[in-house]
């Protein structure tokens, strides 16, 4: 794997949820696995602690994937977007992952550690933290994009019930990781 492409984002219509969820597990992962440098996708939906309700979690071969005229003519959340909010995109590097690092199982959880908002002093403390209470997650430093966490720890469980061996998180573990669950397969581009 090369670099991973996160987009989070809260859906604000209940009672569309259902259908803005089939077209982005559906459509919109097929539409854009079929553009230049798109490998794969999951989608996710929060389960426990802070953060937005939904992460999308994509792998590209190049940061050259946004500069496309397929991606550039082509892309967003269409008729969607007035029900997105806290929407973020962010292109993190990730080539010292193995290849399928972050896939889930659909019985498995995300783990993910996002520390927006925190300067680079302020992340490098707040990881220390955070990796006394989960050591296993893969940290990936944003390069692009909207830039909204300047690191962010992933890393896929087995299980969706897994808790750190020390107990439940404090400090900024409580204060910026969260789990979640896949709510599709992980999409392979067909090429």
């Amino acid at each position: 794997m090369s670099f991973a492409y996160i987009v989070r984002c809260n859906f604000a219509a209940p009672a569309k949820e259902p259908a803005w969820n089939a077209w982005y597990s559906g459509p919109k992962i097929e539409q854009m696995l079929a553009k230049p440098h798109f490998r794969t996708c999951q989608r996710f939906k929060r389960i426990v602690g802070p953060g937005r309700d939904y992460l999308a979690l994509w792998t590209v071969a190049s940061p050259d994937a946004f500069r496309s005229r397929e991606y550039t003519t082509d892309w967003g959340f269409f008729e969607w977007e007035p029900f997105i909010t806290d929407w973020s995109r962010d292109l993190f590097d990730a080539r010292q992952a193995p290849q399928g690092a972050f896939e889930v199982a659909l019985g498995g959880a995300l783990r993910v550690a996002a520390l927006d908002g925190l300067m680079p002093a302020e992340a490098s403390a707040a990881r220390a933290d955070i990796a006394r209470a989960f050591p296993d997650l893969t940290w990936l430093p944003v390069i692009g994009l909207d830039r909204h966490t300047p690191l962010i720890g992933v890393q896929a469980l087995a299980d969706g019930r897994e808790e750190p061996a020390n107990g439940p998180p404090a400090g900024a573990a409580a204060r910026h990781v969260s789990t979640y669950r896949p709510i599709s397969p992980c999409h392979r581009a067909r090429r």
